[in-house]
């Protein structure tokens, strides 16, 4: 890990009297719970991105009255980061911001802890033929573990992301909670959920208060240099580059035969690393159109991938988006993380198994091994109330209690019961290599 300080250029200006702006939190507001109730100046070390989630909440933190500190995190190198990498740009708008807000910037390499902790296992899921989710692990391993040890080297007592989330200490039992951000469209607290209580005790999250709308609205009225800046989307370390392309540079891949649900062969593969289950665009094989006056019947249907059969190396596909077999009702989880430390107790909630999916009504169970009921907790069985699409090995199934995130862990399979169909494929899963230690 290597650092670089920039030293403010500028003193910290007056706070800026914007119009709607949020004054000081008083004890007891919202945005002071945030901060776990405390009137007292901290020293506050925030992730500035280069985005305006993260300004933005560097900006509220300093309004507040903490001493701020600004670090960016360079998290990927590549031979070809000049063509395909937006690190460069993103350094050069974090200082721009850094300078308005007059506080001083910190340059990190955290590259090696990424390829360590994240960029390895994200290759053996694919691998193993699972999509995993290296944002989840992104932040359990490098923006809440090296980056906040860094932190707190620096001497801060709490760090900041630009996150839509929020924290507070539950009164009854004292412990940490996470909660989701007040924007419905923009809530994050999918990709923490596997952050321990300690990690949640030293964070904080401005923004996760605000609408997105309202954040912008500050970053224009405040003067920031990227008030009006693209929200940033896709995995981090592939950028703009074709994902397909950027993976067949890490992993071995062979060409396989693309069967339909009727054990018809419809195509080739080129490796059943670069599909994952409910993928429509890329496939390689295309629908039937149907005539124009024609009716549109089954034949038409695009076509998604249902299932990967890595004994095999054969890629299932089914035509139609409602087709049964990419519709479930149950999943089993592993690998699990618990924001209180432990896992919650049998009973009903809500989980979602992707990023921006409605919360799904369900009943969590925590099914002993062979029966031994004092063995450690290490896999989660989820029945849901509706049948749920595409549940893709490798990504995560988190809870929710209401607004509260309980934590989750990594979908490793549906049960050959939980199909709509009886003949839906029942594919053996790869045995997961566990997440890296805690």
């Amino acid at each position: 890990m290597t650092a670089t300080v920039i030293p403010a250029s500028l003193p910290a200006p007056a706070p800026a009297q914007v119009a709607g702006a949020p004054a000081p939190a008083p004890a007891g507001s919202p945005r002071s719970a945030a901060l776990h109730g405390g009137e007292r100046a901290r020293r506050i070390v925030v992730g500035l991105s280069g985005g305006v989630d993260s300004a933005v909440s560097a900006w509220l933190l300093r309004e507040q009255g903490h001493e701020v500190v600004g670090v960016f995190m360079k998290n990927w190198e590549g031979d070809d980061d000049d063509a395909h990498c937006s690190s460069n740009v993103d350094f050069v708008d974090a200082a721009a911001v850094a300078d308005v807000l007059g506080i001083e910037l910190e340059h990190v390499n955290f590259a090696a802890d990424y390829r360590d902790r994240v960029f390895s296992a994200f290759l053996t899921e694919y691998e193993a033929g699972r999509t995993p989710n290296p944002d989840v692990l992104c932040n359990a391993e490098i923006k809440f573990k090296a980056f906040l040890d860094h932190a707190m080297r620096l001497g801060a007592e709490q760090i900041a992301t630009g996150h839509y989330a929020r924290v507070r200490r539950d009164a009854a039992s004292g412990r940490m909670q996470l909660l989701k951000g007040l924007d419905p469209l923009k809530d994050q607290s999918y990709f923490l959920h596997r952050l321990t209580p300690e990690q949640l005790a030293r964070a904080c999250f401005p923004v996760g208060e605000l609408p997105k709308t309202e954040v912008r609205r500050l970053a224009a009225e405040i003067g920031l240099p990227n008030a009006t800046k693209k929200d940033s989307t896709g995995i981090c370390f592939i950028g703009e580059r074709p994902f397909r392309e950027f993976l067949g540079r890490y992993l071995k891949h062979q060409s396989g035969p693309i069967v339909d649900d009727q054990g018809r062969t419809v195509g080739e593969h080129v490796g059943l690393s670069f599909y994952t289950l409910g993928q429509r665009k890329g496939i390689g094989i295309g629908g039937v159109k149907a005539r124009r006056g024609e009716p549109v019947s089954s034949d038409h249907a695009p076509w998604f991938v249902a299932a990967k059969d890595i004994e095999r190396n054969t890629l299932v596909v089914v035509q139609g988006h409602d087709h049964p077999w990419l519709l479930s009702t149950e999943l089993v989880a592993e690998d699990l993380s618990w924001i209180a430390g432990e896992a919650p107790a049998p009973a009903r909630g809500a989980a979602k198994t992707r990023y921006r999916q409605a919360d799904a009504g369900c009943a969590w169970s925590f099914p002993s091994p062979a029966g031994d009921a004092i063995a450690p907790v290490a896999a989660m069985h989820l029945q849901f109330d509706a049948p749920q699409w595409a549940v893709t090995p490798g990504q995560s199934a988190v809870l929710y209690d209401g607004e509260v995130c309980l934590g989750g862990g990594v979908i490793v399979g549906v049960p050959a019961s939980a199909s709509s169909s009886s003949n839906r494929p029942n594919l053996p899963a790869p045995p997961r290599r566990p997440g890296p230690a805690r």
